[in-house]
């Protein structure tokens, strides 16, 4: 097996002292109108939705490019802002069409984002919260790497933005479109940054942008009990939990956030879900680790356990990575899974593994970044203001 490796080299990279408005909400777009910009209030409004619709639903990078705002305002815009994407540092394609960006937000912040084309009739955007984990799923690649910082809103809806602009899918389409859905997946738990992540999903289903409906967004949480109503109420978004175990005792092991929120109070949550039912069903995600979690039992425990519970359950092939403690199950196991869980009513499909050749497959994300004292950080942002 080879992989298709491109060290990409964006033509145009992030100035210093120059805040870029992609990817900015429709409030902060009108914010920044009016400090940096002098726009008047009573016009802000106005002009915003006139750059909102070339930044968000043409995806321009020149000020120039819009042709229905005045040339002086273009040039104070020009002044004072860019309309420049985070520097894509490494960009790998998998043998399978799978994409993995390797995205720098900052001096010393990486995120790493997933396309993943084919999925069904459609394309997955697989984006970041956070970068690094404070959860340490063991049998999670992202979960070894430490929490560096939660990413803005504009950080998160500019992850879309880079692989649109990658993808040349501008302007936004509903003909032919490969990015179809968002998942938030990627690296770091989305409900400990629900007000960044809920603001960003406004900007990335705003009809007059981006336009990918809250139907085709799903956020992933791996059990953050007290936010998960919230996230329905403020997001309209579809939930997947990423559950892996049964019982308390094993989940404790696996996903060690279970010790805080227990099985009982993540069902009791998930029941009280914003407009749970058949035509919003939440998936649960289980990765099947050899001898661990894959027994016919547990499939049957599994079964009782979402009883009730309008869902789909995603079988998820173990994807290794570096020192993992954990095997895949074997193949003939999972159908077995599989099949013991069909019976019962819920679609069970096993995920093909994507990316595994790039580690961009579930699990295996993971960027250099590390933790920085607040005196390093500065220093480094100092150093690129200079």
């Amino acid at each position: 097996m080879t992989t298709a490796l491109d060290l990409y080299d964006p033509s145009a990279k992030p100035v210093p002292g120059k805040p870029s408005l992609a990817g900015l909400t429709r409030d902060a777009l009108k914010t920044a109108l009016i400090e940096g910009a002098g726009v008047e209030e009573r016009k802000a409004k106005m002009r915003a939705d006139q750059l909102w619709r070339w930044i968000h639903h043409f995806g321009v990078t020149d000020f120039d490019a819009m042709t229905n705002v005045s040339k002086d305002l273009r040039a104070v815009l020009d002044q004072n802002f860019t309309l420049n994407r985070p520097e894509i540092v490494e960009r790998l394609v998998s043998v399978d069409g799978t994409r993995k960006y390797l995205i720098r937000l900052a001096p010393g912040v990486e995120c790493e984002t997933v396309f993943i084309p084919d999925v069904g009739r459609s394309g997955a955007l697989c984006v970041s919260s956070q970068v690094g984990c404070t959860l340490n799923c063991t049998f999670c690649h992202t979960g070894t790497q430490p929490l560096v910082r939660n990413l803005t809103a504009q950080e998160i809806a500019a992850q879309v933005i880079v692989a649109r602009d990658d993808l040349a899918e501008w302007p936004t389409s509903n003909e032919n479109r490969q990015i179809t859905n968002i998942v938030f997946m990627g690296m770091g738990e989305p409900l400990y940054n629900l007000d960044h992540v809920s603001d960003a999903i406004d900007t990335i289903s705003d009809g007059d942008g981006i336009s990918i409906g809250r139907r085709r967004i799903t956020v992933s949480t791996s059990g953050v009990v007290p936010k998960i109503v919230e996230l329905g109420e403020r997001t309209g978004a579809m939930l997947a939990i990423s559950l892996h175990a049964t019982n308390d005792d094993l989940r404790n092991e696996l996903v060690p956030l279970n010790k805080k929120y227990p099985l009982k109070e993540l069902m009791d949550a998930i029941r009280q879900y914003p407009g749970l039912g058949n035509a919003k069903r939440v998936t649960f995600e289980y990765v099947m680790l050899k001898g661990v979690n894959d027994s016919l039992a547990e499939a049957k425990a599994l079964v009782r356990l979402l009883k009730g519970v309008p869902a789909k359950i995603n079988l998820i092939p173990f994807n290794p990575w570096p020192n993992s403690p954990y095997e895949c199950s074997d193949w003939d196991r999972i159908e077995a899974f599989a099949e013991v869980v069909n019976r019962a009513g819920y679609a069970s499909p096993i995920r093909t593994p994507r990316g595994r050749d790039i580690f961009a497959a579930c699990g295996q994300l993971r960027s250099e970044s590390k933790k920085l004292r607040a005196s390093e950080r500065k220093k480094l942002q100092d150093a690129a203001s200079a």
